[in-house]
């Protein structure tokens, strides 16, 4: 029977294994993925099928920089005690050692560590510690020959990494810990979405007409709303962290560099966490217990 991708992702959502161990055992299963995972279960692989299901949003960014290429993964966990295991961290660390030479969540998955086992091998061993669910939910990585990297990571839960046409690590750093503090959208004027400023000039306009000030004054007041804007929100009309009085625009050209790329990473943004009250599960177990 032929393993359609479909099947495979499935899989994959059931389980939390590697897609190629999916594969392997639906191939086995002859496509019938219940017996595919209970063969998996029984080999001690899939033990982690129910927590494959539960949401991890707490976590770590790793992230590591060479002469060629800078990579940023996140490792995603259940509860913030785990995100500061030892255990944790390190597999962290070592998939970031590894990471240089692919380029997908997939590819990590298959790679082999410094102990000879794979990441999915790893990962999978390290569920049954542990004993919650743990995925690497996505990666990014910036390359290319005549390119300076850096990277920075605050404290584990956001990371960097920049990719710097001249100047040098210790610049492409501290433009890593810029953009960690402040956030920026993109990198110029250039790469703001124009229907994101049409809306932003719109919002302008209608507060500058409630001023009852002249049309012509009340383009000028849109217009600098505009340019502030836009610096607010672009990595070079953003204020160095370091130096208020420096834009980080005004500090590579300072230096004769140029950004031309640049990615950042906040352990669980965009995951819907599960919101729950302690006290509330408690009682309730109690009560179920007593009935």
């Amino acid at each position: 029977m032929a393993i359609s991708a479909q099947m495979v992702k499935e899989m994959r959502e059931r389980t939390g294994l590697g897609m190629m161990e999916c594969k392997k055992a639906l191939v086995a299963a002859d496509g019938d993925i219940d017996v595919a995972i209970e063969s998996m279960r029984k080999s001690g692989q899939a033990r982690a099928d129910k927590k494959a299901n539960r949401i991890a949003a707490e976590g770590r960014v790793a992230v590591s920089s060479g002469a060629e290429s800078a990579v940023l993964i996140e490792i995603n966990c259940e509860t913030d005690f785990v995100g500061k295991d030892v255990a944790f961290i390190a597999f962290c660390d070592a998939l970031a050692a590894v990471s240089g030479s692919v380029t997908s969540v997939e590819e990590l998955l298959a790679a082999t560590l410094a102990d000879g086992a794979s990441v999915e091998e790893t990962r999978q061993q390290l569920i049954l510690t542990i004993g919650e669910n743990i995925q690497i939910r996505r990666m990014a990585s910036l390359s290319g020959n005549d390119a300076t990297y850096g990277h920075y990571s605050h404290g584990g839960s956001i990371g960097v990494i920049v990719q710097l046409e001249g100047g040098d690590l210790e610049l492409a750093r501290d433009i890593a810990m810029h953009i960690a503090a402040a956030n920026p959208a993109c990198i110029s004027e250039a790469e703001v979405d124009a229907d994101v400023l049409a809306k932003e000039r719109e919002i302008y306009l209608a507060q500058a007409a409630d001023s009852g000030k002249p049309e012509a004054i009340q383009e000028k007041m849109v217009d600098g709303r505009i340019r502030k804007y836009v610096a607010e929100i672009t990595l070079l009309g953003q204020a160095f962290v370091k130096d208020p009085d420096l834009t980080i625009g005004k500090l590579v050209d300072k230096a004769g560099a140029k950004v031309t790329g640049f990615v950042r990473y906040q352990v669980g943004e965009g995951i819907e966490k599960k919101s729950e009250d302690f006290v509330a599960e408690v009682m309730k177990q109690a009560q179920s217990s007593a009935d």
